[in-house]
């Protein structure tokens, strides 16, 4: 398949990123990556080798104690959270293991708490989050709570939250690791898809499967 014109551009880069939970034990060692628009990437490797870990720096919600993300070619390393948390919400989607869905907010609110921060008025994203929820069968209520439904439909949901802004870069860690075979290849079809439209989706996986379909793989 024919990538986007843009795909040789860089959208954002890890540069000799170094990060240690365990003063002098680093987990990642002067790690250094591209990642282009129009491409999926497979971060893959044993347990404990900072996959995650990796996902949540890229994704700005940790800091490295060396090296830095550069997104569009702007270094992050001096914004503040605010900052960060803003520049998140513009450009980012983030598709969780646990889904991590507030468990005190409706379905549908879930969904669009992203855009709502951004300052996007909520009748303008409201029927773009039913037709994402209709588009990934997620057949329940928009009114119910996360705690009403089922580990397959919360996963959905969260996709959804995430592709709402059609985000130019989506991290997803472990996306299919708790669902059956048919809502993996529903989600994976759709990073793929979303990919194409010139975002770069980079996802943590264990599956050979999952790293066979993505334009690029690292391992750690």
């Amino acid at each position: 398949m024919t990538l986007p014109d843009t795909a040789q551009q860089t959208l954002f880069a890890a540069e000799d990123v170094t990060f240690e939970y365990i003063a002098g034990k680093p987990i990642l060692e002067g790690f250094s990556a591209d990642f282009k628009p129009g491409t999926m990437t497979a971060l893959t490797g044993p347990s404990g080798r900072g996959k995650s870990t990796l996902l949540y720096l890229l994704g700005l919600m940790l800091h490295p104690q060396a090296g830095e993300i550069r997104v569009d070619g702007e270094s992050t390393a001096r914004m503040n959270d605010a900052q960060r948390a803003h520049l998140r919400a513009d450009k980012f989607g983030f598709v969780f293991q646990d889904a991590a869905l507030d468990a005190s907010r409706t379905v549908l609110d879930n969904v669009t708490e992203t855009a709502l921060y951004r300052g996007v008025p909520r009748h303008t994203v409201t029927d773009r989050a039913i037709e994402l929820l209709d588009t990934f069968g997620v057949d329940v209520a928009p009114s119910r709570k996360p705690g009403q439904v089922s580990g397959g439909q919360a996963q959905r949901i969260a996709l959804c939250r995430a592709l709402l802004n059609s985000p130019r870069i989506l991290l997803a860690d472990e996306p299919t690791g708790n669902l059956d075979p048919t809502t993996a290849d529903l989600v994976v079809s759709a990073l793929h898809d979303h990919s194409r439209t010139g975002a770069a989706v980079i996802i943590v996986t264990h599956s050979p499967e999952i790293a066979s379909v993505c334009d690029t793989e690292i391992r750690l």
